[in-house]
């Protein structure tokens, strides 16, 4: 049963822009042509190519913040 209480807001408005700055940067370096606006030329591939690398990367950056480093 899908959660209805789901929504996409931001719950820290001020990470909006470096979350965008993540993706466009990560975009890059996977060969994606992300572009501002609309992306729904994408494939499922490319889109899950950014997302999960994202996902990677904000993993690291919080094991590395709870190590103290």
């Amino acid at each position: 049963m899908p959660n209805t209480n789901r929504n996409n807001k931001t719950l820290v408005p001020e990470a909006r822009q470096a979350l965008d700055n993540m993706k466009y940067e990560i975009a890059s370096q996977v060969g994606v042509n992300l572009k501002q606006g609309y992306n729904g030329d994408l494939t499922a591939k490319e889109a899950g190519y950014i997302g999960g690398y994202m996902v990677k990367r904000m993993i690291e950056q919080a094991q590395r913040q709870m190590a103290g480093k």
